[in-house]
């Protein structure tokens, strides 16, 4: 009875491991540059963009310990790299279920990036608008 149970663990451990493929992960420094040259083929604006939002999101997760945090951080930059240097980024959508999971304020931060790449005024923006008449230009 006991072989039995440990055959079908067995089994069960290689079937999930057949399912997920595997990914040789990048350390966190070669990952990081691997994404700055690989932004070196996008256009001058997204280039500044893109290296900004990577500096800023590698210095925010410098300091992580949980492991599980650290291994999805770094899986999600790897395939963002991958598809970058795949030029697949040109035809990319954002996922509904991605989507569906951000918060209110990422979804604002979200739509206001929208709005900016197409080169609209965002409607949230006005909460950020300082309205102090002292502070406005005289014309």
């Amino acid at each position: 009875m006991r072989s039995s149970v440990f055959l079908l663990a067995k089994v069960s451990r290689r079937s999930a491991r057949a399912a997920m493929p595997e990914i040789n992960m990048l350390p966190p420094i070669p990952l990081y540059r691997r994404i700055l040259r690989a932004h070196r083929r996008l256009p001058a604006e997204q280039r500044f963009l893109g290296d900004q939002f990577v500096k800023n999101e590698f210095r925010l997760h410098r300091e992580s310990d949980n492991p599980l945090h650290i291994v999805g951080f770094l899986s999600t930059w790897q395939q963002y790299c991958e598809m970058l240097e795949q030029d697949r980024w040109k035809d990319a959508q954002l996922d509904v279920q991605k989507l569906e999971k951000m918060s209110d304020d990422q979804l604002i931060q979200f739509y206001e990036l929208m709005q900016s790449a197409h080169g609209v005024e965002s409607e949230y923006s006005a909460h950020f608008v300082d309205t102090d008449p002292s502070k406005q230009k005289k014309e």
